[in-house]
């Protein structure tokens, strides 16, 4: 490793524990701040967990460990940052609010990275000072072991905070991709949830069943997303081609402007996923912890392949 950072981590838990990881594992000093208790208490078993499921051996993970330091005080946290990711609860008045605060403690030369899903980076960060060393960085859950993050800038962000983001992501093993234009979402999860849409609709409609949707993606498109993604496929089999299928197809695919009634309900009936036990399907901790163990293996065995 070229050079070495001081990263604070603003959240210790399932995406905060992640990104820690990686930076300590890659040589990098990590501070780590949670205002829970619990949360720090359980972050070095959730870490050494994490890169034992990763195959990383005793020795390794003791160095990783050696370089992670938690603790509730933010200031001490951020005090010395060369860097500062954000992964607090998806609100944005509770980011937006640790932002004024992080600035408030920070070098000047720091930069401000927010790990959010689909809220917009110029919300979270419009209240800053110096907004010009503020982006977003979306990781994807597990942190450790999806390559992407997408780098999100705002209309204030400076190309060199940009470019030094980028650059530490590719050192430590990560697949940067820029976002140029900060809209809800960004890139990858206006994609993923465009298919879950549709997804819903289809149970929603009788189509077909929660099971049907998910063998359908496994056993057809989805095998070949990690190495043709649908804008090559489209290329692959023609646009002319493309264009007909659409001139067939999209008037018909679901576009309400709001959540699914389906989706809505089960949400309110309590049936909230593997976290109830039941939501588009049911789950027991069996099935569970085999799904868990499933994604972990095929993400592992996926990176051996293509790299």
């Amino acid at each position: 490793m070229a050079q070495s950072f001081i990263i604070a981590v603003l959240g210790a838990g399932l995406m905060g524990h992640g990104i820690a990881l990686t930076f300590a594992r890659a040589g990098h000093k990590v501070n780590v701040f949670d205002a829970f208790q619990a949360s720090l208490d359980t972050l070095p078993e959730r870490v050494s967990k994490s890169l034992g499921a990763m195959g990383v051996k005793d020795a390794e993970i003791a160095e990783v460990q050696g370089r992670i330091t938690a603790g509730k005080e933010m200031s001490t946290c951020v005090r010395e940052a060369d860097f500062v990711f954000e992964a607090a609860p998806e609100k944005p008045e509770l980011k937006r609010a640790l932002f004024q605060d992080v600035e408030q403690h920070t070098p000047t030369n720091a930069i401000l990275a927010s790990n959010t899903s689909v809220i917009p980076i110029t919300t979270i960060m419009a209240d800053l000072k110096h907004q010009g060393r503020a982006l977003g960085t979306h990781w994807w859950n597990p942190p450790h072991l999806i390559p992407l993050v997408e780098v999100i800038k705002t209309q204030w962000t400076d190309e060199a905070t940009i470019q030094k983001t980028i650059e530490l992501l590719t050192s430590v093993g990560k697949t940067p991709v820029r976002v140029e234009k900060d809209v809800a979402g960004f890139i990858g999860n206006r994609l993923q949830h465009a298919m879950w849409r549709e997804a819903i609709y289809l149970v929603e409609s009788g189509v077909c069943t929660a099971e049907a949707v998910d063998k359908v993606v496994n056993a057809s498109f989805g095998r070949r997303l990690s190495v043709l993604g649908p804008l090559a496929n489209a290329d692959l089999v023609g646009t002319d081609l493309t264009l007909d299928i659409h001139e067939n197809v999209l008037a018909d695919l679901d576009n309400r402007p709001a959540p699914s009634p389906y989706l809505r309900d089960l949400v309110e009936t309590g049936k909230l996923g593997m976290k109830s036990g039941e939501g588009f399907m049911s789950w027991t901790q069996e099935d569970m912890e085999d799904v868990r163990t499933r994604v972990a293996t095929h993400l592992r065995k996926l990176e051996t392949i293509l790299t």
